[in-house]
């Protein structure tokens, strides 16, 4: 019953960034709404969004709990996937900001780095948009 609502609401919230912001900035947080519900339908307890480091290197898109494990979500928003599939546009040195992003955000909440998983969503903005989850795509690097 909720659903449709939660889905309107976020129709009305685009809009509203369409006029406010630029179109890329409003197409990304389209994205993060939509892998944010995405993630909730899954069974995913999400807990953090747009989360910063205080060293401001990074950002973690979504942070969320699946059963023990603390999963960090990457969001790449493209308008189409005519190019290929949006989580192509990861790579090394974005890794490592996660990574780093992660290992602050693991410290300062107290859960063991072995409880953490790297997930990807991507979402192509078609009508219907559609939304898939990659799991664990990033290794658990111990060196950082």
């Amino acid at each position: 019953m909720l659903g449709p609502l939660y889905r309107l609401a976020d129709v009305l919230r685009h809009w509203r960034r369409l006029r406010l912001w630029n179109p890329e900035q409003a197409a990304g947080r389209r994205g993060e709404d939509l892998a944010h519900r995405f993630l909730q339908d899954q069974g995913m307890v999400v807990v953090a969004r747009n989360w910063r480091p205080r060293s401001g290197a990074g950002e973690l898109d979504l942070v969320a709990w699946e059963g023990q494990t603390l999963v960090f979500v990457e969001v790449k928003t493209r308008a189409s996937d005519e190019f290929g599939t949006p989580d192509r546009a990861i790579g090394p040195e974005k890794r490592t900001h996660l990574w780093r992003a992660a290992r602050e955000y693991t410290r300062r909440a107290g859960v063991d780095w072995q409880r953490v998983r790297f997930d990807v969503v991507n979402v192509v903005l078609k009508e219907p948009p559609s939304v898939t989850l990659l799991r664990d795509v990033f290794p658990v690097r111990s060196e950082l």
